[in-house]
Formats: C-alpha cells, sequence, structure tokens
C-alpha cells in the first residue's frame, strides 16, 4: 500500500470530510481493499475517528477489509443461473480455486462470490468476472474461463 497514493486521493478530494464516501470509494478502486493503514491515514489527515471509518466500511457492501483479487468472480446463484446448475458452476470454481465462497487466493488473482442476480437471467448460469459477462457457463466451461484470465 502506497501511503503518498492515499494523501493523492485525500487531496483529489479537497480534504472535504463531507466527502469521505468518495475517498473510501477511490482507495477501494485502488487496493481492492481498504488496507488497515490507509483508514489510519485518512483519519489522520481528515479527522475523522477511526470507528466511523471502519463503520462505514462495515455497512457498505462496496467495500472491503480484505484483499480482493486481481479478478474479482461473482457466480450467479439467483433463481434462473439457480435452477440451470448455479450452484454447481460455483462449486467448481472452488475446487479449481481451492478456495471458498468469500475468499481470494494465496496470489490474490482470484476472489469469489456468490451473488442473486447479474441481471442476465435469459443467459443463465452467468458469471461475471471483472467487468466481462461470461453467459450459459457450465461446469467444463469453467477452467477454460480460468484459463484465460490466468495468462
Amino acid at each position: 500500500m502506497s501511503v503518498e497514493k492515499v494523501t493523492e486521493i485525500i487531496e483529489k478530494y479537497n480534504r472535504d470530510p463531507g466527502l469521505i464516501f468518495d475517498v473510501l470509494l477511490d482507495i477501494q478502486n485502488e487496493f481492492s481493499y481498504l488496507p488497515k493503514e490507509a483508514l489510519k491515514k485518512v483519519s489522520e489527515e481528515l479527522d475523522i475517528p477511526l470507528s466511523r471509518l471502519l463503520s462505514l466500511a462495515t455497512f457498505y457492501k462496496a467495500f472491503s477489509l480484505i484483499p480482493k483479487g486481481r479478478y474479482p468472480i461473482q457466480v450467479c446463484v439467483g433463481t434462473a443461473c439457480h435452477v440451470r446448475g448455479g450452484q454447481r458452476i460455483l462449486e467448481k470454481f472452488e475446487r479449481e480455486l481451492n478456495i471458498k465462497t468469500g475468499e481470494t487466493t494465496k496470489d490474490l488473482n482470484f476472489s469469489l462470490d456468490a451473488v442473486r442476480c447479474l441481471g442476465s437471467c435469459s443467459l443463465a448460469p452467468v458469471v461475471k468476472i471483472g467487468d466481462e459477462v461470461h453467459a450459459q457457463v457450465s461446469e467444463a466451461k469453467v477452467l477454460e474461463i480460468l484459463n484465460k484470465y490466468k495468462k
């Protein structure tokens, strides 16, 4: 984590405590999570109690206090995807990555999450990696999809 980058983000918002949500979002986007050191720096620089920052970070799903992978994987297990094998696909990702849902691989390349809907029910089952949506995913396609990102 770069303290200089955190300071740069704080300065981008003119050190305005009223824009704390934007500051935290930029830090989240920069580091893929909210490092404790970054939160301490924000607390000191903007004179906001660390407990307040932790409260925001744990309340909003947009934030994470644990490192996320370079390639965040979201497997839909909503109704349409579930009916078409979404849960089995999620389990296949868990086996291939050797992690459980909600975890990140040791090399920080992948994090895995289950979501209730990605808004692509007609393409079910759906997996989203970063900004890319993979449609009609089967268990057989999981390894092929992962290999694309391992390169």
